[in-house]
Protein backbone atom coordinates (compact mmCIF):
# COMPACT_ATOMS: atom_id res chain seq x y z
CA UNK A 1 0.00 0.00 0.00
CA UNK A 2 2.84 2.36 0.79
CA UNK A 3 4.32 1.72 -2.66
CA UNK A 4 1.02 2.66 -4.31
CA UNK A 5 0.90 5.85 -2.27
CA UNK A 6 4.50 6.69 -3.12
CA UNK A 7 4.42 5.68 -6.79
CA UNK A 8 0.76 6.13 -7.77
CA UNK A 9 1.70 8.72 -10.35
CA UNK A 10 4.57 6.76 -11.87
CA UNK A 11 4.87 4.39 -14.83
CA UNK A 12 5.04 1.45 -12.39
CA UNK A 13 1.76 2.32 -10.64
CA UNK A 14 -0.31 -0.28 -12.52
CA UNK A 15 2.13 -3.08 -11.67
CA UNK A 16 2.24 -2.06 -8.03
CA UNK A 17 -1.55 -1.73 -7.78
CA UNK A 18 -2.01 -5.10 -9.49
CA UNK A 19 0.24 -6.69 -6.88
CA UNK A 20 -1.76 -5.12 -4.06
CA UNK A 21 -5.19 -6.35 -5.20
CA UNK A 22 -4.82 -9.99 -4.07
CA UNK A 23 -3.63 -8.80 -0.65
CA UNK A 24 -6.68 -6.57 -0.27
CA UNK A 25 -8.96 -9.56 -0.87
CA UNK A 26 -7.52 -11.24 2.24
CA UNK A 27 -8.46 -8.38 4.58
CA UNK A 28 -11.70 -7.97 6.47
CA UNK A 29 -14.44 -6.13 4.63
CA UNK A 30 -14.00 -2.71 6.22
CA UNK A 31 -10.22 -2.60 5.80
CA UNK A 32 -10.39 -3.96 2.27
CA UNK A 33 -12.88 -1.26 1.27
CA UNK A 34 -10.78 1.43 2.93
CA UNK A 35 -7.50 0.39 1.29
CA UNK A 36 -9.09 -0.14 -2.12
CA UNK A 37 -10.53 3.36 -2.00
CA UNK A 38 -7.20 4.77 -0.84
CA UNK A 39 -5.38 2.89 -3.60
CA UNK A 40 -7.72 4.07 -6.37
CA UNK A 41 -7.49 7.66 -5.18
CA UNK A 42 -3.68 7.44 -5.18
CA UNK A 43 -3.40 6.34 -8.81
CA UNK A 44 -3.16 8.74 -11.71
CA UNK A 45 -6.13 8.85 -14.06
CA UNK A 46 -4.53 6.79 -16.82
CA UNK A 47 -3.47 4.03 -14.43
CA UNK A 48 -6.88 3.97 -12.76
CA UNK A 49 -8.59 3.62 -16.17
CA UNK A 50 -6.16 0.88 -17.21
CA UNK A 51 -6.74 -1.03 -13.99
CA UNK A 52 -10.51 -0.73 -14.41
CA UNK A 53 -10.23 -1.93 -18.02
CA UNK A 54 -8.36 -5.06 -16.95
CA UNK A 55 -11.13 -5.81 -14.48
CA UNK A 56 -13.94 -5.67 -17.09
CA UNK A 57 -15.45 -9.10 -17.42
CA UNK A 58 -13.62 -10.23 -14.32
CA UNK A 59 -15.64 -12.55 -12.10
CA UNK A 60 -15.18 -11.51 -8.50
CA UNK A 61 -13.85 -14.22 -6.23
CA UNK A 62 -14.26 -12.83 -2.72
CA UNK A 63 -17.58 -12.60 -0.93
CA UNK A 64 -16.68 -8.99 -0.17
CA UNK A 65 -16.44 -7.99 -3.83
CA UNK A 66 -19.47 -10.05 -4.85
CA UNK A 67 -21.57 -8.34 -2.16
CA UNK A 68 -20.67 -4.80 -3.21
CA UNK A 69 -20.94 -5.59 -6.91
CA UNK A 70 -24.47 -6.95 -6.33
CA UNK A 71 -25.40 -3.86 -4.31
CA UNK A 72 -24.17 -1.61 -7.11
CA UNK A 73 -26.11 -3.54 -9.73
CA UNK A 74 -29.30 -3.41 -7.65
CA UNK A 75 -28.92 0.34 -7.15
CA UNK A 76 -28.33 0.84 -10.88
CA UNK A 77 -31.41 -1.20 -11.75
CA UNK A 78 -33.52 0.83 -9.32
CA UNK A 79 -32.26 4.09 -10.84
CA UNK A 80 -32.99 2.78 -14.35
CA UNK A 81 -36.48 1.73 -13.31
CA UNK A 82 -37.15 5.13 -11.77
CA UNK A 83 -35.92 6.88 -14.94
CA UNK A 84 -38.18 4.72 -17.10
CA UNK A 85 -41.17 5.47 -14.91
CA UNK A 86 -40.33 9.18 -14.95
CA UNK A 87 -40.30 9.10 -18.78
CA UNK A 88 -43.66 7.31 -18.74
CA UNK A 89 -45.06 9.97 -16.43
CA UNK A 90 -43.83 12.79 -18.66
CA UNK A 91 -45.34 11.05 -21.70
CA UNK A 92 -48.68 10.64 -19.91
CA UNK A 93 -48.70 14.30 -18.92
CA UNK A 94 -47.85 15.32 -22.48
CA UNK A 95 -50.68 13.12 -23.84
CA UNK A 96 -53.12 14.73 -21.39
CA UNK A 97 -52.00 18.20 -22.49
CA UNK A 98 -50.57 19.08 -19.08
CA UNK A 99 -47.59 21.42 -19.31
CA UNK A 100 -44.56 20.55 -17.19
CA UNK A 101 -42.30 23.51 -16.35
CA UNK A 102 -38.55 22.79 -16.24
CA UNK A 103 -38.32 22.84 -12.42
CA UNK A 104 -41.04 20.19 -12.11
CA UNK A 105 -39.51 18.18 -14.97
CA UNK A 106 -36.24 18.11 -13.04
CA UNK A 107 -38.08 17.09 -9.87
CA UNK A 108 -39.75 14.21 -11.71
CA UNK A 109 -36.56 13.09 -13.45
CA UNK A 110 -34.47 13.13 -10.28
CA UNK A 111 -37.05 11.38 -8.07
CA UNK A 112 -35.50 8.12 -6.83
CA UNK A 113 -38.53 6.62 -5.08
CA UNK A 114 -40.20 4.28 -7.61
CA UNK A 115 -43.34 4.06 -5.45
CA UNK A 116 -43.78 7.84 -5.53
CA UNK A 117 -43.33 7.94 -9.30
CA UNK A 118 -45.84 5.11 -9.68
CA UNK A 119 -48.39 7.11 -7.63
CA UNK A 120 -47.75 10.12 -9.86
CA UNK A 121 -48.31 8.00 -13.00
CA UNK A 122 -51.60 6.68 -11.57
CA UNK A 123 -52.77 10.22 -10.77
CA UNK A 124 -51.76 11.45 -14.24
CA UNK A 125 -54.37 9.22 -15.84
CA UNK A 126 -57.23 11.36 -14.51
CA UNK A 127 -55.53 14.62 -13.51
CA UNK A 128 -56.27 17.97 -15.09
CA UNK A 129 -53.27 19.75 -13.58
CA UNK A 130 -49.72 19.03 -12.63
CA UNK A 131 -50.51 19.97 -9.04
CA UNK A 132 -53.01 17.09 -8.88
CA UNK A 133 -50.36 14.67 -10.13
CA UNK A 134 -47.59 15.76 -7.81
CA UNK A 135 -49.94 15.88 -4.83
CA UNK A 136 -49.72 19.61 -4.32
CA UNK A 137 -52.77 21.71 -3.51
CA UNK A 138 -54.11 23.52 -6.56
Amino acid sequence: MLSVLAHGDSDEAATIAGALLPALATLDEERSRFYLDLMLNSLNEATRRALEATMKGYEYQSDFAKKYYAQGEAAGEARGEARGEARALLAALRARGIAVPEAERQRICTEQDPDRIERWVERAVMATSLAEVLGEPS
